[in-house]
Order: C-alpha cells, then structure tokens, then sequence
C-alpha cells in the first residue's frame, strides 16, 4: 500500500467519517487485519472558518501548506484533502508539498459522467457553490451544477457551519435540506452532488427522486483506489 496523507479536521466530523470509509474499504478489499496506510494532520477548523468568512483564504492556503509540507516529510506519497471548500486552494497545497492531491471534483465529475448524467444540482458551502474552483471543474469535465438560489443557499450554508460541523444533526434542518433538493430537480437536475462533507450526515438517497451523488463516498473510494493501486 501506498501512505496516503490526509488533510483532515475541516470539520472532525466528516474527518471521522473519511478515516472510517478508509479503512473499512481497504480492509474489505485486503481482508485479515488489513487496514489503510495512512498519515492523518487534523487542524484546528476555528482559525480555518474564521478566514474563510473574513476571505482571507491567503491565510487558510498558509495554514494547510504547512500541514501539507509537514505531511510529506513524514513520508506521505499522496495527498487528500477532507473537504470540498478548501480545494478552493488546493492548487497553493499541492505546490506547497510537491504531492500528488486527490481532487475531491475530479472524482465526484466522473462519478457522475460514469452514471451518464450531465446536468445536476450542487448543495455545498457558500463558497463552493458561488465560487468557480469547484463549479468550473465540473465543467471542465462536462458536468454542469446547478445552484439554489441565494436565500437557500445561505440556509443551506447556515445549517453546516451551525449545526453539521458541531456533529448536530436536526429534523427540521434535512426538511430544510429536501426542500431545497425537491426545488433542484424540479429546475431540472438529474442528480445532486453533496458536495460538502458533512451533508451525508443529514441527507442521503433516500431524501429525493434523483440519484445522489456524495462527494465524500466517492473522494474515500478513488483515495482507497490510490493507496492499492
């Protein structure tokens, strides 16, 4: 197995979820007591969301370059960074540490161009879905994400950074969450992207017609891909 760096704590919660996904997939594959090599640096997510809302992303860029620098003097040969909103500046952390980075929208593109679908709809952070790191790579790989409008994407936002990121989990925040994917579909997706780590915590498959596409789920297994390849 190759050692996998991991750029976590962005939230802990999904963090949580990555190093379980990780290691139930390459034990599952390997059998025995097999599990994922891996070099994990979970980082304080205070000082990261304060300077993402200030827009100080210079500043979260600094942060994770050094992580990611300390990440490949351990020994790491690749790199995963556990969040959608921080690719925002995976292209400073990639330079920063000379490894290979595992892009979490590459991965979810060719998920949903190997379901055969073009056009799907986007719930994420704020800054995910109005910023074009994200959005545009979907397009470079010819998958177009459609956004909810601007009241429901700060709903949508809010109940993330208040609630999924402190591991709370609300009835009426996923009632919140299929309204917003209902209108989605209804604008013409033909799936939806969880395209922030901490969504499937809230909602999944079972909360809209269309097939639902976790960013999370698929980011674990092209990761697990890497590491046995």
């Amino acid at each position: 197995m190759r050692l996998l760096g991991v750029l976590g704590g962005m939230s802990w919660t999904s963090t949580e979820a990555y190093y379980r996904a990780l290691n139930t997939q390459v034990a599952g594959r390997l059998g025995g007591l097999h599990s994922a090599r891996l070099l994990l640096h979970s980082v304080d997510f205070d000082g990261i969301a304060e300077r993402q809302h200030s827009g100080d992303w210079p500043g979260t860029a600094e942060i994770l370059a050094e992580a990611a620098r300390g990440l490949a003097a351990g020994g790491a040969e690749g790199l995963l960074l556990a969040t959608n909103t921080m690719h925002k500046v995976a292209p400073e952390i990639e330079a920063a540490s000379g490894l290979e980075l595992l892009h979490i929208a590459d991965a979810t593109a060719a998920a949903v161009r190997a379901a055969g679908l073009g056009r799907v709809g986007l719930l994420a952070t704020a800054f995910t879905m109005e910023d074009t790191f994200y959005v545009g790579r979907l397009a470079a790989h010819g998958v177009e994400a459609l956004v909810p409008p601007a009241a429901q994407r700060a709903e949508v936002h809010r109940i993330i950074y208040d609630e999924l990121v402190l591991d709370v989990v609300r009835d009426e925040s996923r009632a919140v969450y299929r309204r917003v994917m209902a209108d989605l579909v209804d604008a013409g997706s033909e799936g939806l992207i969880l395209g922030c780590t901490e969504i499937g915590l809230l909602v999944g498959s079972g909360d809209t017609t269309v097939e639902v596409f976790d960013s999370t789920v698929i980011h674990v297994a092209a990761a697990v891909e890497w590491i046995l390849g």
